[in-house]
């Protein structure tokens, strides 16, 4: 199936390698990418990408993901265009999981013509979620949707090993 969808789980058999993507490469994605190298181990190759890469990794996404042992200090965002640049070509992963309606639709245009499967998780954007609402209502929103990615990689593949 040559870019297919999918939105429901399919099968709890991990796949070799699967790229997280949203649209900044900030928040969302690379949250994704550390939860899932935490929960599922490394025996996948796991990357995350933006449609763009014009901000460092968020400050509170660092924080709540090191709450649970997700260390994101060192990410380093980076664009599609930068990606495969580097040499990591969309098409040689076996997954791409869109978590942003804008991501979704590049992934599709980008991927039309490669064998891969294609998902769209809808996580929440903590970053514009509560702005002023001070430092414990912004770490909530950003909670919620690490939360939310958690659920969305359980209810794929199963019961993790840790968190």
């Amino acid at each position: 199936m040559a870019g297919a969808e999918q939105t429901q789980p399919v099968s709890p058999k991990l796949p070799q390698s699967v790229l997280f993507c949203c649209d900044q490469n900030a928040v969302r994605s690379p949250m994704a990418e550390g939860i899932m190298k935490k929960l599922y181990g490394h025996d996948v190759y796991v990357q995350s990408a933006g449609i763009r890469s014009d901000l460092d990794i968020d400050g509170f996404a660092i924080a709540v993901c090191a709450e649970i042992g997700v260390e994101l200090d060192r990410h380093r965002t980076r664009s599609f265009e930068e990606m495969e640049k580097r040499g990591d070509e969309m098409s040689s992963f076996d997954m791409v999981v869109a978590l942003t309606p804008a991501s979704r639709a590049e992934a599709a245009k980008l991927t039309r013509f490669d064998h891969l499967e294609l998902e769209y998780w809808p996580v929440t954007d903590p970053s514009g979620a509560l702005a002023g609402d001070g430092r414990e209502a912004k770490l909530e929103a950003y909670r919620k949707a690490r939360d939310e990615i958690v659920a969305y990689l359980q209810s794929r593949w199963g019961a993790p090993e840790a968190i």
